[in-house]
């Protein structure tokens, strides 16, 4: 496919794209403006981008064209569409980062000076999402395991950020996927073949929600439990049904924080029962657009910066 097959918008004022299935009903449309405010970017304004799920590869190469060539538009956050996206339109890019090379995807595409560059900012969102959550030997003073219905982008970026930690404490001693095509599992298979790593990974394809109750209470108390399917936002259900019971003291993660959120709360159900500390995905949302606000505007994400960001974005949550 010849570049010349996308036209490029010329854009008059400074845009950053949303790449999305649903974008306009993410809470990102309140918040970014806010936070061009605090950052004194006034003048950069958001366009969402909706792709059907597993679109077509022109679709998101025109995405990428859109970026490449027009001087105003200035990158996007991809959600979704990460592995597709890449797929599709790798030959654009004259630069991709490390983790983006691994996982085979794009979260962030970015220009600087004449470079189109791609990164997987996941494995850091989903790391410091996760540090927030469990404390420090969490894995070690508990021996809980993970277990993750999904195996795209965001769960391979969790088991990648597992992996790095130093400490062996801080790292689970299984780490289970659980996905409703073998596809993915292959990819994640293929991409932790050349990583060297104590934890056992086990690969389960499964699309029955009965059966994934049945896996779920195999699994040891404080374990934590994390959906990253994208149902309950994306499409509806749950990958679990509602008489699933969820190991005793076990960390609920839902990737999700807008949607029918059926996940979350079917683990609601269980905090008094099963004494299940339950977690939605707004932290796992403020990390992962803060990370990719500083990549394509490059500013420098502080601490201090990004507490300021996550007050100003709080305030609009669920409004």
């Amino acid at each position: 496919m010849n570049d010349e097959n996308y036209p490029v918008v010329k854009k008059s004022i400074p845009t950053f794209y949303f790449i999305g299935v649903t974008t306009g009903k993410s809470s990102i449309m309140k918040v970014f403006p806010l936070w061009m405010k605090v950052l004194g970017l006034e003048d950069v304004v958001m366009e969402g981008v909706d792709c059907k799920i597993h679109d077509v590869p022109e679709v998101y190469r025109k995405a990428v064209a859109q970026i490449k060539y027009d001087p105003l538009s200035l990158g996007a956050l991809v959600t979704t569409h990460k592995i597709d996206l890449l797929t599709a339109a790798r030959d654009m890019f004259d630069y991709l980062d490390p983790y983006a090379m691994i996982t085979d995807e794009v979260s962030s595409i970015s220009k600087l000076e004449d470079r189109l560059e791609g990164h997987a900012k996941d494995p850091i969102t989903s790391g410091a999402s996760l540090d927030a959550i469990i404390e420090k030997d969490y894995f070690g003073k508990t021996h809980g395991d993970v277990l993750c219905f999904g195996a795209g982008g965001s769960a391979i970026a969790t088991l990648l950020h597992l992996i790095n930690k130093k400490d062996k404490g801080d790292r689970p001693d299984k780490f289970t996927f659980v996905n409703r095509s073998q596809g993915r599992l292959d990819h994640a298979m293929e991409m932790v073949r050349g990583l060297k790593t104590d934890i056992e990974i086990e690969y389960i394809c499964n699309s029955d929600p009965e059966i994934n109750d049945k896996i779920m209470e195999q699994f040891p108390p404080y374990s934590i439990i994390i959906n990253a399917t994208g149902m309950g936002k994306d499409t509806p259900g749950s990958p679990l049904t509602w008489a699933g019971k969820f190991p005793m003291n076990s960390v609920s993660w839902e990737f999700n924080y807008r949607g029918e959120l059926d996940f979350l709360h079917q683990s609601l159900a269980q905090v008094e029962s099963r004494k299940v500390k339950v977690e939605d995905g707004w932290l796992y949302f403020v990390h992962g657009w803060t990370q990719v606000v500083a990549q394509v505007l490059h500013f420098d994400l502080t601490p201090a910066l990004f507490d300021k960001l996550n007050e100003v974005a709080s305030s609009v949550k669920g409004v």
